[in-house]
């Protein structure tokens, strides 16, 4: 039988199937930074605040000096911020900051309700800060749509990467083989290790393979990131393209005559309603009035950071601060 159950193109937002809700990949080659973190080029001819063109390979997305993605709410799922390559400055309405990147992997709960920013500090004023970055969107079940939000770092020494036969496997949710990613938040639905939530990148260089593992119960998707086509399951899978497999089945994910990135998502669906409008995701509409509702009247604890759009200062190294005051680094 073939194990490929549908195929789609890749906007982009990338089809998701349950419990995941969103997939984006951002691959900006920004420029050097003009010494305030924003990038030393023109911005003429972009749709500032709504920029997301990739005129000359990189994005503003809604930022106005610094790329990124200014104050903004969320409620009712997680947020999955992998960053591969370049920064990210944080800043939440729980008091909670910090800066990630290279590598690192922020897990935001936002239960509840949340008010977050998301900015792509250009540090760098001698060289170009490219930023390679997945957000990933994990649904939680109605029984913790409203806990407590909060943020869990995943440093990235502790990500597990397995390199074999010219594979790279980047373990950041789930297992593979005797490889454990490091523990999500309690609440999250990837807290239950029988729930299988697995987040796996594969780079695979030119005439390289790998085996999928064989799961039962759990929805798999795999997504083609950038290089060369592979093969999945002798089905092409070129540039912008993903498919929905039966994880049942034995997969085989070949690279053809260069290297090749490839996402993994997979998981037991929550099987529940999903209503969603934009940052809320609830299980019904009445439950995204009252998400509206008490943004307005909250504001999920208000903004006491002052521009929508902070950053740290270009020197601050990663760190992670937690809202009860903690403060964490990366281990050595």
């Amino acid at each position: 039988m073939n194990a490929i159950l549908d195929r789609f193109s890749l906007g982009h937002v990338w089809t998701t199937v349950d419990p995941f809700l969103f997939c984006v990949h951002h691959l900006d080659h920004y420029p050097e930074g003009d010494g305030r973190m924003g990038p030393k080029a023109s911005l003429r001819g972009r749709n500032m605040g709504q920029d997301f063109g990739g005129k000359d390979g990189w994005s503003m997305y809604h930022g106005m000096h610094v790329p990124g993605f200014p104050a903004h709410p969320h409620r009712g799922f997680e947020t999955v911020t992998v960053v591969l390559r370049g920064l990210v400055d944080h800043f939440d309405s729980s008091g909670a900051t910090g800066r990630y990147g290279e590598g690192d992997v922020q897990w935001m709960t936002a239960g509840s309700g949340l008010q977050h920013s998301e900015m792509f500090p250009l540090v760098d004023t001698e060289a170009p800060n490219t930023l390679d970055l997945f957000q990933i969107w994990l649904n939680l079940p109605a029984a913790d749509k409203m806990t407590e939000p909060g943020y869990t770092m995943l440093w990235a020494p502790t990500i597990p990467v397995l390199n074999h036969d010219g594979v790279n496997i980047r373990v950041i949710a789930g297992t593979w083989g005797e490889a454990i990613a490091p523990a999500p938040p309690p609440a999250s639905w990837a807290a239950d290790p029988s729930h299988r939530v697995g987040i796996v990148l594969l780079t695979l260089d030119g005439g390289a393979s790998v085996d999928l593992p064989v799961d039962d119960g759990v929805e798999r998707c795999v997504y083609h990131v950038d290089g060369s086509p592979a093969v999945v399951d002798g089905v092409h899978l070129g540039p912008r393209t993903g498919l929905h497999l039966d994880a049942t089945q034995p997969v085989r994910v070949e690279a053809q005559e260069a290297p090749v990135r490839v996402l993994m998502l997979q998981g037991q669906p929550i099987r529940e309603p999903v209503a969603q409008h934009g940052p809320f995701v609830m299980n019904d509409r009445l439950g995204i009035v009252q998400a509206f509702e008490d943004y307005q009247r909250t504001q999920f604890g208000g903004w006491s950071w002052g521009a929508p759009d902070v950053v740290h200062p270009p020197d601050k190294g990663r760190f992670a601060q937690y809202a009860d005051g903690t403060v964490e680094v990366p281990p050595s």
